[in-house]
């Protein structure tokens, strides 16, 4: 099975951070992509899709530090849904990029090109909400099988 995202988009405001009880930080933001296409007059058009992103831990650091609304990023990661309850009590869902890896696509002051793609370190630590129990963030497993390709 696989659960994989790439996106890169633009943040649509500043990364909001929280430095949780247990020392954990998580950082959430929003990132717009767009598709162009010709409408049936043949005008262009542009479609925005917003994501919500979330990180954790040494990516949410590097977020905090490097990224700011309008910055244009690389994200790979997976989705999530997670649930909860509104005021009401009635179950909400809300699905969200997992980021495992964060690039700023935005050049360096001096010009010293874009800077390279930040990982989560292996083996390091996170979790999809401040409740739930750490999970591996290790780099995907290779399997070696006897499939041709």
């Amino acid at each position: 099975m696989i659960n994989k995202v790439i996106l890169v988009g633009n943040l649509g405001k500043d990364p909001e951070v929280r430095h949780l009880e247990s020392g954990a930080v998580v950082a959430t933001f929003p990132i717009a992509t767009n598709e162009n296409y010709k409408d049936k007059n043949g005008e262009w058009q542009t479609q925005t899709e917003w994501h919500n992103i979330v990180v954790w831990r040494y990516l949410a650091e590097k977020a905090e530090k490097f990224l700011k609304k309008g910055s244009l990023v690389y994200i790979e990661g997976k989705l999530t849904t997670r649930k909860w309850q509104d005021k009401e009590g009635k179950d909400q869902y809300t699905t969200e990029v997992l980021g495992r890896i964060l690039q700023s696509l935005e050049k360096r002051e001096g010009g010293s090109g874009v800077p390279p793609p930040t990982e989560a370190p292996a083996g390091m630590q996170t979790a999809t909400n401040e409740t739930s129990t750490p999970t591996s963030m290790s780099n995907d497993t290779k399997v070696e099988d006897d499939l041709p390709f």
